[in-house]
């Protein structure tokens, strides 16, 4: 195996300054894009009905769909592995795929500049990038509170989780996580894809497990040198992290919660934090502020991580 398919400190380096620097891959080059495809794919060939058919397909695709994409991944480096120069570019590009730290910014000032516009309808659009709630009710308070819960969830799913896979296992391990968190979010709930999904989303589970609670505990650490309330923080993840139907979500929400002083709520799913200060635009910029703290604590502990396997 070529080697810059285990962790390398050049490679984390490169993949995180390209994301700062430029956002995401265009759509033709960028492994979500394919993993997408090749999940519509598979969806038009799996069962339409029966419990027990549509079940055993989707265990094979989540099982098949992730491994496939990490083995080709280790196929590509080794292929390129006799070029350093191209092998540490691949490379690059293949771990910076599987995080989205920039784009993550990007979509919650989405939602924030209308927000603090008036423009209630424009904000209402621009949440589908961030999550896939139905926001054509949702009033400004509602709206503001849904991107807050984004930004911390997708702390964990798009950037804390990926990099700590590929601390453990390499590239092959960041796009074995990117393929399976994307079937996730493609077909891992309730609904059309009740059974369909049920594999991708008990696997999803699995993986963030760890990396959610690592997170929360990021957050914490960021809100303390943001002049935060941690020992809220601290109270409201005992109180009400495991207040979710998903294992690991409400960890991180939780958190930002009990340090932003709010009360994030879905309608009949869950209510987590106090409501002591409203929820108003300005208390997105103060998430996204704490996420990137959140991320940059994350991303020295990947560095020190690889650099001591290599010590």
């Amino acid at each position: 195996m070529s080697p810059v398919a285990d962790p390398s400190l050049t490679v984390l380096a490169l993949a995180l300054a390209t994301d700062l620097a430029c956002g995401e891959l265009p759509a033709r080059v960028h492994p979500v894009v394919w993993i997408g495809k090749a999940m519509a794919r598979l969806e038009r060939l799996a069962p339409a009905n029966g419990s027990a058919r549509q079940l055993a397909a989707g265990l094979l695709i989540a099982a098949g769909v992730p491994t496939a994409f990490a083995l080709a991944s280790a196929a590509l480096l080794r292929v390129v592995g006799g070029r350093p120069l191209l092998a540490v570019a691949v490379a690059t590009l293949l771990v910076k795929s599987s995080f989205a730290l920039r784009a993550l910014g990007r979509a919650a000032i989405a939602v924030r500049d209308p927000l603090a516009a008036g423009d209630v309808g424009r904000a209402r659009a621009a949440l589908a990038s961030l999550c896939s709630r139905n926001a054509g009710a949702l009033d400004e308070a509602q709206l503001v509170g849904a991107t807050v819960e984004s930004v911390a969830e997708n702390a964990s799913d798009s950037f804390v989780a990926p990099l700590f896979y590929y601390v453990l296992f390499g590239v092959a391990g960041a796009v074995f996580y990117r393929a399976a968190n994307t079937l996730d979010a493609m077909i891992g709930y309730r609904g059309r894809y009740e059974f369909l999904g049920k594999a991708a989303a008990r696997l999803d589970d699995l993986l963030n497990l760890v990396p959610a609670r690592l997170t929360a505990g990021l957050l914490i650490v960021a809100g303390f040198l943001d002049g935060r309330d941690t020992a809220s923080a601290w109270r409201i993840l005992r109180r009400d992290g495991r207040s979710t139907e998903s294992p690991n979500a409400g960890r991180p929400m939780a958190v930002m919660a009990g340090l932003l002083r709010v009360q994030l709520e879905k309608v009949d799913h869950y209510r987590l934090g106090d409501p002591i200060e409203p929820l108003v635009p300005v208390k997105i910029d103060a998430a996204w502020q704490i996420v990137r703290l959140a991320a940059a604590l994350s991303a020295a502990l990947a560095a020190i991580a690889v650099g001591a396997r290599h010590a």
